[in-house]
């Protein structure tokens, strides 16, 4: 691992982008790593646009700002790629991973395929079969770990039982651990 994994978290307010980041964090942490996680706000309101930010390292982070330079970045809602400049601050080369029905080169020019190293999965498919809602926060964080190698499945899992106790934690474990298989089958 790198000195400090940056990472920008698009959502739309209300979606959990500002969950989703607490979750990767926390996950991380059980991961033995040190960790940041923390939302950029204005004044949003649910169906805004919202920006998350997380950082892991193996040693301590002294940097206390946004993330500008993102080695991922993690899109809850893809209408969003026509409404931001997602890649704005992506490293060339850096991970890009899109909750959407269509693929990649659906999605995005060959200059963009060629520059980032993108990955789409429908989250939102599996969550609606499997919370029956499309809460996608906790799940696309399992399609994260395969596709970053940041953090364990096993982690992840704690963190989602940590933060929601009895209120979903099982539901949103299973999604993660669904997207997290359909991930890894994907990279074989």
């Amino acid at each position: 691992m790198q000195a400090v994994f940056e990472i920008c978290i698009f959502g739309r307010g209300g979606q959990g982008a500002v969950t989703s980041s607490q979750l990767l964090a926390l996950a991380a942490f059980n991961d033995g790593l040190y960790c940041q996680a923390f939302p950029m706000f204005g004044v949003e309101r649910r169906g805004a646009p919202v920006k998350a930010f997380v950082r892991i390292s193996q040693s301590p982070i002294n940097i206390r700002q946004q993330v500008y330079n993102a080695d991922c970045i993690i899109v809850l809602d893809s209408t969003l790629i026509y409404t931001q400049n997602i890649f704005a601050g992506l490293k060339q080369n850096g991970l890009a991973i899109i909750n959407s029905d269509k693929t990649k080169e659906e999605l995005f020019n060959n200059e963009q395929l060629n520059k980032f190293n993108i990955k789409t999965i429908n989250v939102t498919k599996y969550a609606l079969e499997i919370i029956g809602k499309p809460f996608v926060n906790a799940g696309i964080l399992g399609a994260f770990a395969v596709y970053s190698g940041k953090i364990s499945l096993e982690a992840l899992k704690k963190a989602i039982n940590e933060r929601f106790k009895n209120k979903g934690a099982e539901l949103n474990a299973k999604l993660a651990e669904k997207i997290y298989s359909l991930a890894e089958e994907e990279e074989k």
